[in-house]
């Protein structure tokens, strides 16, 4: 990987760019030295958290990986498996519906493991004892394809955060619980990331469920999944010390966040009569002023306690909507979400944890449709 320990790459041809990362990072001289098996089994985890197409930017696109698996396959690596788990309250299968996941798990032959049935294993993380789906911790080889963008609790997500699909759903809402940075920073230190390939084609930058994708056509590759997180915050937006889970990984001995423009490599598409080639570049990405980087107002409309993402990612564009019809001024001056109001009392609340509340929306999460037509209803927009 030279002396860079961030490779960057741009252009339009995804697959085709995921190979390149793969080539220019030397990964097929990475496996080989991490892993003394002569096949060793190569795990790719993609971000599918839900039946969200990549296209909305919260999910890893496919051809990411048939770029990767293109490389690995032309350097001897037949072994390989993908995997993942949508978070609370959606189906991984549906979600390998929608982003065309399962069809290509068919296509490529390479077989696709739902870690919502998987077991799990109480694995030591650092002095954190977190339980961790069985076969993630059977991979020799672990190759995380995250989606680098927002997020409504956490600022943002990228490597760190996207290992949460390998832990069952109930761990899941114990993270919530516990305020998510402590426990997603001690979760690659019992599941260690051997690569990274970030998805930043097309991401959301505010919101973990996408529907405000800001068109970057970028990638990002590293073996260390602090220094990529500290770097992906500056393409966010978001300061690397507001992300608390980064200095916490640090601490517990994943990786390192000391970050200078020598650690970065950029390579941006460039088409020539011989086809396309990747020219190297000191122009690195900046997005200062994106519209992805607005902080939604409705946000301060909500007093969230350690909520789910299902629930609280499901309510905010639900609240923007209603910003946008005017109808926001109608509700509460703040709604009440998250496991922190269990047995507590209050005016209106969302889910199921908030049903000592006045009034409350049961489900868990209850469905966008569901929280559309409670909130439509107190508003005085819907005949109840």
């Amino acid at each position: 990987m030279e002396q860079a320990k961030i490779i960057v790459i741009g252009g339009k041809e995804t697959a085709r760019m995921a190979y390149e990362l793969c080539a220019l990072a030397g990964l097929a001289e990475a496996i080989c030295s991490r892993t003394a098996k002569p096949e060793p089994l190569i795990a790719m985890k993609p971000n599918l958290v839900g039946p969200i197409p990549a296209g909305d930017g919260a999910t890893t696109h496919p051809e990411i990986v048939e770029g990767v698996t293109a490389y690995l396959r032309d350097h001897g690596f037949q072994n390989l498996i993908l995997m993942e788990s949508s978070w609370v309250g959606d189906k991984t299968s549906d979600a390998l519906l929608v982003t065309g996941f399962g069809a290509l798990s068919k296509r490529l032959g390479i077989p696709f493991f739902d870690l919502q049935s998987d077991r799990s294993v109480p694995t030591d993380c650092a002095g954190m004892k977190i339980r961790i789906c069985k076969k993630a911790l059977e991979a020799d080889y672990l190759i995380n394809l995250p989606v680098m963008k927002g997020h409504c609790q956490t600022r943002m997500t990228c490597a760190l955060k996207n290992l949460k699909g390998c832990i069952p759903n109930a761990e899941k809402r114990r993270f919530h619980s516990l305020g998510l940075h402590e426990p997603i920073g001690h979760l690659s230190a019992g599941l260690k990331q051997g690569f990274i390939l970030a998805d930043a084609i097309c991401p959301d930058l505010t919101f973990e469920d996408g529907g405000n994708p800001v068109q970057m056509d970028l990638m990002l590759c590293s073996y260390d999944p602090v220094l990529l997180d500290t770097y992906a915050c500056s393409l966010v937006g978001v300061k690397p010390e507001s992300v608390s889970y980064i200095r916490i990984a640090e601490q517990c001995g994943v990786g390192e966040s000391s970050l200078s423009r020598e650690l970065i490599s950029c390579f941006l598409e460039k088409k020539t009569d011989e086809g396309i080639t990747y020219v190297k570049t000191d122009q690195l990405p900046d997005l200062q002023g994106s519209r992805g980087r607005q902080i939604l107002r409705v946000k301060e409309r909500v007093r969230e306690l350690d909520s789910c993402s299902a629930c609280y990612g499901t309510l905010i564009p639900i609240l923007h909507r209603l910003e946008q019809e005017g109808l926001l001024e109608r509700l509460p001056h703040r709604l009440c979400i998250g496991q922190g109001y269990r047995g507590k009392t209050g005016s209106v609340g969302i889910g199921n944890c908030t049903a000592a509340f006045d009034v409350s929306l049961p489900g868990c999460p209850p469905t966008a449709e569901e929280m559309e037509r409670f909130l439509r209803s107190i508003a005085g927009s819907l005949d109840v």
